[in-house]
C-alpha cells in the first residue's frame, strides 16, 4: 500500500478527528491524551479530551505522524519531548534504570479498524522518525510490547517487532512484556 505521512497540525486536524471519531474516540474517548500531562481544562465539556487535544495541536504541544491512504487518515504515531508526553506506562520500573531522559519519546501508536496488519504502524513509526529528524533529531525512546503477548488493539505503544524493524535496539525491560527501546536519529541534512 502507498501511504503518505503528514504531521498533526491544524491543517490535518479534521482528518485526525475523523479517524478518532470513527473509532469511538479511541479507547472510550481518550483522543490520545493519556500520555500528556494531567489537564483539567474543559472538564465540563461533552468531549473534554477532544478539546484538550485540539488546544495542544493549536499550541504546538502535540506531535504525531499521521498516516494517510489517499485523503483518509488511517493511523498515527504520537511523539514528543519528555515534558510533552511524561506519562508513560510502567513509569516506576522505567525510572529505576533511568540514566538520562531521551530527547524524544514515542508515546502512542494507533491504527484504525479495517487498516490493521497492512503496514500502517510501520509507516507511522517511520514517519515519526522522519519528523523527529526534521525537528533536530536526537535520542528517541519507545516502550513497545511483545505482540504475541498483547492483543493488537491494546498495543498502545506499538509492537516490539515493528520498532526492531525500524532499527531500534532493546535497552531494558520495564514490564512483563514491555521494553525500553532506543534509536539515535540524525537531524535532517546532517
Amino acid at each position: 500500500m502507498a501511504f503518505s505521512i503528514k504531521p498533526l497540525d491544524e491543517s490535518t486536524w479534521d482528518a485526525f478527528a475523523a479517524l478518532v471519531e470513527a473509532n469511538n474516540g479511541i479507547f472510550g474517548g481518550c483522543w490520545c491524551m493519556g500520555f500528556h500531562p494531567e489537564d483539567d481544562r474543559h472538564a465540563d465539556a461533552d468531549e473534554p479530551n477532544r478539546l484538550r487535544k485540539f488546544d495542544r495541536v493549536r499550541n504546538g504541544t502535540a506531535h504525531a505522524a499521521l498516516v494517510f491512504e489517499g485523503e483518509e487518515c488511517v493511523g498515527w504515531c504520537q511523539f514528543g519531548v519528555p515534558e510533552e508526553v511524561p506519562r508513560i506506562k510502567s513509569l516506576r520500573e522505567y525510572q529505576k534504570g533511568l540514566g538520562a531522559l531521551p530527547d524524544w519519546r514515542i508515546a502512542c501508536c494507533y491504527v484504525g479498524k479495517g487498516h490493521r496488519r497492512k503496514g500502517v504502524a510501520a509507516a507511522a513509526l517511520a514517519g515519526a522518525l522522519d519528523l523527529i529528524a526534521g525537528l533536530g533529531g536526537g535520542r528517541v525512546e519507545g516502550y513497545p510490547e511483545s505482540a504475541d503477548a498483547v492483543p493488537a488493539g491494546f498495543l498502545y505503544n506499538g509492537a516490539l517487532s515493528t520498532y526492531e524493524a525500524a532499527g531500534f535496539t532493546k535497552d531494558r525491560k520495564i514490564g512483563k512484556h514491555r521494553w525500553v527501546v532506543v534509536k539515535d536519529v540524525a537531524p535532517t541534512g546532517a
